[in-house]
């Protein structure tokens, strides 16, 4: 078996591709695998160092307005094709798998032109552009979240399997996880991370919400600031000592390399409302305060909060309301009432789909 796995841009694309090919690695050794993406993505760092072939292809985003970027962005777009269709020539794979964003599409077309079947692959509960369009000529689409229906022309072809990023959260224990972080195995721990580059607003809220928890003594913190935040983060509460009060109770760190890990190790977790991590929270059933971003196309992160709100999976805490005293308030609620975080770890494994990498391989093995 010969597959292409093509997105990224981003690592809500790419993470969840490594999942797949590192599945299907697993339970088919001889199966061969060539990841293709964007020159300039983060895909030219992550897929080589998990060790996959990776070739690229010239190509950007529309932009949502007519301009000169618009057209030139057209123009990389058919030149990209033609070069997808000689890495198909050459490579020959029976599948090729899109798993969203505009590096996707050259490939999913030229794929399709030759016959090859194209599955795609789409994370959040508002499809993208590239898979909205790819969609109805698709031999499978998968999707992560059941809404995602009402937004397909054709049905037929549409298949709920979850994210492939999930798989990979539930292979570790809460006590494995925090014997390998150094962490307290009694303490309630509570993670927040902002993406893998932070957010501002969520980091002085929580600076904040350090500030006015350090007298709570029962519960230690993972807070992952994003790299280019940890500076700042970090010397603004040595200053105040409020590592020096928590003592060991405060681990913070500019980036966690093994997110599932961290998560693993949680009691409850304050993060944004990317596709990925609405992945593996549910997978994992941990209870979350989601706090969408504002600032991605089509407010998807708010439409993917929604949900989990809406299925009793999640708090939603949109950033307008956001502030240090909120984030207290919120925690020690949750924290304090154990019926509450027991419900919302049911309701959010309920919506997991943790042997989602295998679910999508088997599409491939009729």
């Amino acid at each position: 078996m010969r597959i292409v796995l093509t997105g990224g841009g981003t690592g809500g694309h790419i993470y969840p591709a490594l999942a797949l090919a590192r599945h299907i690695r697993r339970v088919n050794p001889g199966a061969e695998l060539l990841f293709v993406g964007a020159s300039g993505g983060m895909e030219e760092k992550l897929v080589p160092q998990a060790g996959f072939p990776l070739q690229t292809l010239a190509v950007k985003g529309l932009p949502r307005k007519l301009s000169y970027g618009f057209w030139q962005a057209f123009s990389l777009m058919g030149k990209a094709t033609t070069h997808a269709g000689k890495i198909l020539e050459d490579f020959r794979p029976n599948y090729v798998v899109g798993m969203g964003g505009y590096a996707a599409a050259p490939l999913a077309v030229a794929a399709l032109r030759r016959r090859i079947k194209v599955l795609i692959h789409e994370q959040n509960v508002l499809p993208g552009l590239t898979n909205k369009l790819l969609a109805p000529w698709a031999y499978k689409v998968c999707l992560s979240f059941e809404a995602s229906r009402r937004h397909f022309i054709r049905c037929s072809n549409l298949c709920l399997t979850g994210n492939p990023r999930a798989s990979e959260v539930v292979e570790i224990s809460k006590e494995k996880a925090r014997q390998m972080l150094n962490l307290d195995p009694a303490l309630p721990l509570v993670l927040a991370v902002g993406g893998s580059r932070g957010a501002d607003a969520l980091n002085r809220s929580m600076m904040d919400f350090l500030i006015l928890s350090s007298a709570r003594k029962g519960l230690q913190v993972l807070y992952i600031t994003g790299e280019r935040y940890f500076d700042e983060v970090n010397s603004r509460l040595r200053a105040l000592r409020v590592p020096e009060i928590y003592g060991g109770r405060l681990q913070l760190r500019p980036y966690q390399q093994e997110m599932p890990l961290a998560m693993a190790a949680a009691d409850l977790m304050l993060t944004r409302a990317g596709a990925t991590t609405i992945a593996e929270l549910t997978a994992l059933g941990l209870p979350a305060v989601v706090i969408p971003s504002p600032n991605v196309t089509h407010n998807h992160q708010l439409i993917n909060a929604l949900e989990l709100s809406r299925r009793g999976a999640a708090v939603l805490l949109e950033e307008k309301e956001l502030s240090g005293k909120r984030l207290q308030q919120t925690v020690y609620h949750l924290l304090d009432t154990p019926g509450e975080l027991a419900r919302l770890s049911e309701n959010s494994r309920n919506l997991g789909h943790p042997h989602a990498a295998d679910t999508i391989y088997r599409l491939m093995c009729p």
